[in-house]
């Protein structure tokens, strides 16, 4: 995340901004091709839109995002456009709809076109890097984890050059990848569609996405579902969500701690009983830390942190789990030749890295006194040493040189009741008691569907047959749960 105590002034001219410089966009502007993705539906089509660099010079530079769509395969029984916003901040829209479009189409029988674009800077739309070199372009590095002890001198210095690469590569392009921009260029996409509302399907930071532009243009949403969703509070939006996720790893573990002490699973086995998984764990990574190990990738030993990370991510989805149960048992043995984790072994792309990055220090001001992000980091791996400081480390927003063109989006009870909320119980990603933050923020406008599961993602993502038919009934019906509804298993 993937998110408000926005001055009202602020909310009322960000709307102010959207309407009155958008200008007028027909149906007759996007001009339609195949673009078809490798293992995806064959009837994928692109369309290319061009928008303002910034909304407030309507005049001045524009760039060119990328649209795509799926038509409804089953015209008669057609109702609307359901628009897909990926998470992220970085996610495609062409490879979601390429991805997962077939079981939507599948699901809601047609009811729907569905419709998703590349935000400023991701796949197809225009992108701008911030040139950074490839060792800042390490995923490890971008997720900025202490130094084995909780020392951050190394975080600090990387921070501060990012962000100044950033500043004097990035320009324009870069300081526009924001929420706020990506809730304006979907507002010119429903407008060029010739569609009076949009349905909305929100997934993990799209869901924040989602909430703001049914804030901001809440006469142009239909029915909206947000899936797996992060806390709203708008003094802290993204540094929110990233310090949530060391709770919400605490959360999910021991659903991979039973897992990995079933008999069942054999040679996967870590331990007799779930409660020695996570000491197990700990101090396998307190092991790597004092000598890493060394793997099938030149100059990258597998470190404690690059063990952390792991389970980290893994922890999204039960599927994840004997892969990790094998790397821990791999990590374990001496004998054995370890091979780093899928994505691990080459850097992020430059124009993933800024979008990652700039999202992040665009939508809110970031504290810059680096005294207390190394006093949050010493506390936080005390109390959640799984992640061992990483989520409040320091990042380059610390030393941003400019300041949030906008204030975040304050969502608010204000608007129809036509929102729907899906959620996890066990998400390490984006936590539940910050979904409950959002729950309260819509007041009357939402239902909450909580699902008794753990992982990242609820729609078709695991199994649970109450969450999936709650979503599915509404975007087809419009009928919610006439009160908060709890999924058991």
């Amino acid at each position: 995340m993937k998110h408000k105590v926005a001055v009202v002034l602020g909310v009322l001219s960000l709307s102010a901004t959207c309407l009155a410089v958008a200008g007028p966009v027909s149906a007759t502007t996007l001009s339609w091709y195949p673009c078809a993705q490798p293992d995806g539906p064959a009837d994928q089509q692109c369309a290319d839109l061009s928008v303002p660099v910034d909304y407030r010079k309507p005049d001045g530079a524009h760039l060119t995002l990328r649209l795509t769509r799926l038509v409804s395969d089953r015209p008669a029984a057609r109702r609307g456009t359901l628009l897909v916003v990926p998470g992220g901040p970085g996610g495609s829209g062409v490879e979601t709809l390429a991805h997962n479009g077939p079981a939507l189409r599948k699901a809601l029988s047609g009811a729907y076109d569905l419709v998703s674009l590349d935000p400023r800077g991701v796949g197809g739309s225009t992108a701008v890097g911030c040139g950074l070199s490839a060792d800042d372009r390490d995923v490890m590095n971008l997720r900025s984890w202490p130094d084995p002890g909780g020392d951050i001198r190394d975080s600090v210095a990387r921070a501060q050059r990012i962000a100044d690469a950033c500043a004097r590569n990035g320009g324009a392009t870069v300081d526009s990848y924001s929420t706020a921009n990506e809730v304006r260029d979907i507002e010119r996409f429903r407008r060029a569609l010739g569609t009076a509302k949009l349905s909305i399907y929100g997934v993990s930071y799209g869901t924040y996405v989602s909430a703001a532009y049914a804030q901001e243009h809440s006469e142009h949403t239909d029915r909206v579902v947000l899936d797996s969703t992060g806390d709203p509070d708008p003094a802290r939006v993204e540094r929110g969500w990233l310090a949530n996720t060391a709770a919400g790893a605490d959360e999910r573990f021991p659903d991979f701690a039973r897992w990995a002490a079933d008999p069942a699973r054999n040679e996967l086995q870590l331990a007799q009983h779930a409660g020695d998984v996570r000491p197990l764990v700990l101090a396998l990574a307190d092991r790597l830390d004092r000598t890493p190990r060394a793997t099938t990738t030149a100059g990258r030993p597998f470190t404690g942190n690059i063990l952390r990370q792991a389970v980290q991510q893994a922890l999204s989805n039960d599927v994840n789990f004997p892969w990790l149960a094998q790397l821990i048992k791999d990590a374990e043995n001496p004998r054995s030749t370890l091979d780093l984790p899928p994505g691990y072994a080459t850097p992020m792309p430059d124009r993933d890295a800024a979008v990652f990055t700039a999202t992040q220090c665009n939508d809110v001001s970031w504290p810059h006194d680096v005294r207390d992000y190394a006093r949050a980091v010493a506390t936080d791996r005390i109390l959640h040493p799984l992640t061992a400081g990483q989520p409040v480390n320091i990042t380059p927003c610390a030393f941003w040189h400019t300041e949030p063109a906008d204030k975040p989006i304050h969502i608010t009870s204000d608007g129809p009741s036509n929102i729907l909320m899906l959620q996890n119980l066990r998400d390490p990603v984006t936590p539940y008691f910050g979904a409950l933050r959002m729950r309260t923020a819509l007041g009357g406008r939402a239902r909450l569907v909580t699902v008794d599961q753990g992982g990242h993602g609820s729609y078709h993502a695991n199994g649970q047959a109450c969450g999936d038919q709650a979503v599915t009934e509404f975007l087809l019906t419009g009928h919610r749960p006439p009160a908060d509804l709890r999924c058991t298993a």
